[in-house]
């Protein structure tokens, strides 16, 4: 029946009026069919127990929808996991392949071992969540960089201004954990281990996006990139 549905929905729009009545009936089906296509990703990619599901169909959701990509990376970092465990992704899209897996520290006031606050406020220190495009890389104090550039406004639009940029660090080495209990923390910066700084830099610059993700209703609330039906 669901199969009649859809069906009816590609070849008699607007049709919702003749089957229910109600106007968003085909909007509602095709968006439960995106879900099972990215259900069938998330199984393909063998994500299960590793990824977190919510955070990755959310993040290919808003994917799907930023025409300024320029290529077929996707990268998530999901800030509901501790400092401790491995939290950054890079997915290639085109050929469904898990690329990189990493920690990521968050910046030193949205939290201690996990990130619980995020803010887009210049001199906050906190991470910021959301959507963005990488840009090019810099030599910087840092080291070997990428730009960020924020898509929602007021959420993550002041990460240039900010100097929010992904860069490798030494308090980014699991290393850290033995002494602390936790990544150190950055200013602000999604910080890599720094053996892994330039080949995750590498594999995402240059026009991917990247999401980051919270567990986090306000945010929500306020994306200017994600709707109520990306989110259940």
């Amino acid at each position: 029946m669901r199969r009649f549905i859809l069906s009816t929905c590609f070849f008699l729009l607007p049709c919702t009026s003749l089957l229910t009545g109600h106007p968003s009936v085909c909007s509602e089906v095709i968006a439960e069919a995106k879900t099972d296509k990215v259900a069938e990703l998330y199984r393909s990619m063998q994500l299960e127990g590793v990824v977190n599901w919510k955070a990755f169909r959310q993040a290919v959701a808003g994917y799907e929808k930023i025409e300024g990509r320029k290529r077929d990376i996707l990268t998530l970092i999901d800030f509901s996991k501790p400092s401790t465990e491995e939290r950054l992704y890079v997915f290639d899209m085109k050929k469904h392949r898990l690329l990189f897996s990493s920690v990521v520290s968050h910046g030193k006031n949205s939290g201690n071992n996990y990130a619980t606050s995020f803010s887009n406020e210049y001199g906050s220190y906190k991470s910021s969540l959301g959507f963005y495009l990488t840009e090019s890389t810099y030599q910087g104090k840092n080291g070997y960089s990428l730009i960020l550039n924020g898509l929602e406004k007021g959420i993550n639009d002041r990460a240039r201004e900010r100097a929010i940029v992904v860069h490798g660090a030494a308090y980014a080495d699991p290393s850290v954990v033995a002494r602390g209990g936790r990544l150190g923390r950055s200013f602000g910066c999604p910080a890599l281990p720094p053996k892994l700084s330039r080949p995750i830099i590498d594999a995402i610059k240059g026009g991917s996006v990247m999401y980051i993700y919270a567990d986090a209703s306000d945010y929500l609330a306020h994306s200017t990139i994600l709707e109520t039906r990306d989110l259940l």
